[in-house]
């Protein structure tokens, strides 16, 4: 019995990238805050680009404790969001060819959010990263963590529950 030959890497990466820009442009809330996002394989890494708009205590000056957990929530939802895409698009239930801000399906729902904010956020690019701890049918758990200039020390990190879509 033949197997069937894998997909070209460039066909997956595009599908990919198209998945991701469908998802980060159906939130408008992303652009307004400046968010974009670096995929390299599966692994999503959000950028907060800095804006002096950010900057909650002018006299540090440092980022906005709210602006940085509306940076962290952001991430984790699109972690999951992206999650579900991919396994929507893999199992073939969804296709990329058609998939607009409009197509998509239900976002995640936020349960609750809990940052702690370990040091000040200094005025410039933030990072983060999400970890989906739990998904299922129903709710799911995700630990994002947030650096400035090096990964080892962070400067913000969260634990979220999410109530996940009902799937068709």
């Amino acid at each position: 019995m033949a197997r069937t030959r894998p997909e070209p890497v460039h066909i997956v990466k595009e599908r990919r990238d198209r998945t991701l820009a469908a998802l980060v442009q159906g939130v408008p809330y992303i652009s307004t805050m400046g968010i974009s996002f670096d995929r390299r394989g599966d692994e999503l890494t959000a950028v907060l680009n800095y804006s002096d708009m950010l900057i909650g205590n002018p006299l540090l000056p440092a980022l906005h404790g709210g602006a940085t957990a509306s940076f962290l929530e952001v991430a984790a939802i699109i972690e999951l969001g992206f999650h579900i895409l991919w396994d929507e698009i893999e199992n073939g239930r969804l296709s990329t060819e058609n998939l607009t801000p409009e197509t998509l399906p239900r976002m995640p729902k936020t349960i609750d959010f809990t940052v702690d904010y370990l040091r000040t956020g200094l005025p410039r690019d933030a990072y983060a990263r999400a970890r989906v701890n739990r998904f299922g049918r129903r709710y799911a758990s995700v630990h994002v963590e947030a650096w400035q200039d090096n990964r080892q020390k962070l400067f913000a990190q969260a634990t979220g529950h999410f109530l996940m879509p009902e799937r068709p």
